[in-house]
């Protein structure tokens, strides 16, 4: 017990220090967490412990993530989306998947590698990225735009390619691998140290029955995520308790997980399915804000097992080959970036903060890495080199937005530092709570055009007003969790109209001190006179 305290403690107080520092110095927090693994590495190597096992547990915030991006991808927006959704995003990863590897080909790989490579080095940075835009306040310019459509596109073409490089296996590895595990079942046979079968719902099975139980598992969750999520977390909101919900939602999202390992599948597929079932649900705020801060520590964990798994021996021992290749990959990340921006006819500043934001490799690349490795499509050599070309190549975006700002953007001055923001036909507006007086203020807004989003905690209101077309959501619009995910960062207008007066007071002087840009319209009832 002493020693898992003893590392839990460890790891926080690493990510407590680095990551404030180096937002403060404008690295992002994926590379603080980075840099915190790569400080307690020396720490963790004295007390023996094993890296691997640690990254493998916190893996599992990437399959919230994709939960969460599936959350996000409303038909209407994916819609409107889909000209830079499929063109730009689609040939960002097929050109920069070819371009790479055919340099990998090049430098006397095989062309199973070579795709292999090409397409985990495609991706870019959705973390150090959309921060770093939204920092900058550029997310509204057309290479802001440009970026997220891409950024989304990479979000989901991880999907198909977790399916595809487990086809890439190469034969001598495979063979290396199956004569490992044979050894080792042996050796567990006969010293009786044997863990028994994993556990698999289509082990024996003929290749039809696999597909056919397979698309049942699929079906399951569509249809469990479209008909039963409803009446459950309107079975579990009648408690009113906050922490019920939470074990909900995590239930919900491990239980979509484990179904998909047992029939064969990446967990990441199924919990994406499911959060783009539910991306219309009236619980889709609070089932986000209730993940969200689950799937940020699990993703720190695993940022900091990367960077205490950097191999420092072999960095120093080809730093000329290493800081070559990652050199090499931001410049043809930037090629194919710029020459689609020109084919896309996006504004001659914004085409270099598009090109330049996305030069590095991304995060689902150590992931990617990872289950290339264990999949036995990439030899460990090369894959410990790419950890390292991944790694530095993120920790140099923030000096290519620096170049971007300092020498490039002074040069367009009519450019995107100059966008206003634009002005939507319907204002923006949230509603904590929809008793009488929110009840009134909706129906005004509505009939004057205005799109409002409802918060309340009382199931039975919320399909209620459902019913009759009202975009309102289960959650308690006290917690700072749950107005993000309402976005509070882009609404124009919060009417307060709780019952609970303390709790008002205290929303209205939080998002007073930490939303200034927003009005706060606050309902009060009279107090009865004594």
């Amino acid at each position: 017990m002493g020693g898992f305290l003893l590392l839990a403690f460890v790891f926080l107080v690493a990510g407590v220090i680095a990551v404030p520092l180096a937002s403060r110095l404008g690295l992002g927090s994926v590379l603080g967490y980075l840099i915190a693994g790569i400080a307690i590495s020396p720490l963790l190597a004295a007390l023996h412990v094993d890296v691997v096992s640690i990254q493998h547990f916190a893996e599992f915030g990437v399959v919230m993530m994709l939960f969460l991006v599936g959350l996000e991808l409303e038909p209407k927006r994916l819609w409107e989306m889909r000209a830079r959704l499929l063109g730009l995003g689609g040939l960002q990863v097929l050109g920069t998947a070819g371009a790479v590897m055919l340099a990998a080909i090049m430098l006397g790989q095989p062309w199973t590698v070579g795709l292999t490579v090409g397409l985990i080095l495609a991706l870019s940075s959705t973390a150090i990225v959309l921060q770093t835009l939204g920092e900058k306040g550029l997310m509204r310019s057309d290479g802001g735009q440009a970026s997220f459509a891409v950024l989304l596109f990479q979000d989901i073409a991880v999907i198909p390619m977790l399916a595809v490089i487990p086809l890439l296996a190469l034969p001598e590895l495979l063979d290396a691998g199956t004569a490992v595990a044979n050894a080792t079942g042996a050796a567990d046979h006969q010293t009786g140290d044997g863990h028994g079968a994993s556990l698999s719902l289509v082990a024996g099975l003929s290749g039809w029955q696999t597909a056919l139980v397979t698309a049942a598992a699929i079906a399951l969750v569509v249809l469990g995520g479209t008909f039963l999520t409803g009446p459950l977390f309107r079975f579990i909101a009648v408690a009113r308790l906050r922490e019920l919900f939470v074990a909900t939602a995590l239930m919900f999202v491990i239980g979509i997980a484990l179904l998909m390992t047992l029939v064969g599948l990446s967990p990441a597929l199924g919990t994406f399915v499911a959060g783009v079932v539910l991306a219309n649900s009236d619980y889709r705020h609070e089932l986000e804000s209730d993940i969200d801060p689950f799937r940020g520590l699990l993703l720190g964990l695993f940022f900091m097992t990367v960077g205490a798994a950097i191999d420092f021996g072999l960095l120093m021992d080809d730093a000329g080959t290493i800081i070559g290749l990652t050199l090499g990959l931001i410049a043809i990340k930037a090629l194919v970036l710029l020459a689609l921006a020109r084919l896309f006819k996006l504004r001659y500043g914004d085409k270099f903060l598009f090109g330049l934001g996305l030069a590095q490799a991304g995060e689902f690349g150590f992931v990617l890495l990872a289950f290339a490795t264990a999949s036995h499509a990439l030899p460990q050599a090369v894959a410990d080199r790419l950890l390292l070309v991944v790694a530095l190549s993120m920790m140099l975006t923030p000096l290519l937005f620096i170049i971007h700002e300092r020498l490039i953007l002074p040069r367009f001055a009519t450019g995107q530092a100059e966008v206003p923001d634009e002005i939507e036909a319907r204002g923006q507006v949230i509603i904590a709570g929809h008793g009488r007086f929110g009840g009134i203020v909706n129906r005004m807004l509505l009939s004057a055009g205005f799109e409002t989003t409802v918060l309340d905690v009382s199931s039975a209101q919320l399909q209620m007003l459902r019913s009759y077309g009202v975009r309102a959501f289960f959650g308690d619009a006290t917690r700072p969790d749950m107005l993000q995910a309402a976005g509070i960062g882009e609404a124009r207008l919060l009417v307060i109209a709780i019952d609970e007066r303390h709790g008002a007071t205290e929303l209205t002087r939080y998002v007073r001190a930490n939303h200034p840009h927003i009005h706060v319209c606050a309902g009060d009832r009279p107090q009865p006179r004594l």
